[in-house]
């Protein structure tokens, strides 16, 4: 049976410390469940930055990599959320793609008491449950009560 892939949308890869600190033990977590994980930040290393074009390369091996994979699981911290994770994140819901949010951030980013985040950001999530897909720890990625678990064990 094929390994199912997910995308890590993140914003961990601009900074050498958050690269270093916080995105590992995200990655780990996520492969010990024995799902390939894409991170862009890796994946697009192989982009001739001295290029002109770099930026827009960037992006499209990035949109590439949204449409291809099986789901994604995008850390969403900060108030708000970055942009170009937002951008992901509304791709991989435009393209059905199974959706799994990220937020150790304590703080509220939100206009409603129902989502800690923008409402938009759970319209790939079921109505009722979507607390099952949204994560609050790195320990918990490995929850088999949350719906990570359930979506690659097929529960």
């Amino acid at each position: 049976m094929k390994r199912k892939i997910i995308y890590l949308a993140s914003p961990y890869g601009f900074s050498q410390q958050q690269k270093t600190l916080l995105l590992p033990p995200i990655v780990r977590a996520l492969e010990a469940l024995g799902i390939e994980v894409w991170e862009p930040f890796a994946r697009n290393n192989q982009i001739d930055f001295s290029q002109a074009d770099w930026a827009y390369r960037v992006a499209q091996a990035d949109l590439q990599d949204v449409k291809n994979c099986d789901g994604i699981f995008a850390v969403v911290n900060g108030t708000p959320p970055d942009e170009g994770v937002m951008v992901e994140l509304g791709m991989a819901i435009a393209l059905n793609k199974a959706i799994f949010l990220f937020r150790d951030d304590f703080r509220r980013c939100s206009d409603n008491e129902q989502y800690p985040l923008n409402l938009m950001l759970f319209a790939g999530l079921p109505e009722i449950g979507w607390e099952n897909y949204y994560y609050t720890s790195v320990d918990e990625i490995q929850s088999q009560d949350k719906a990570l678990y359930k979506w690659l064990t097929g529960m």
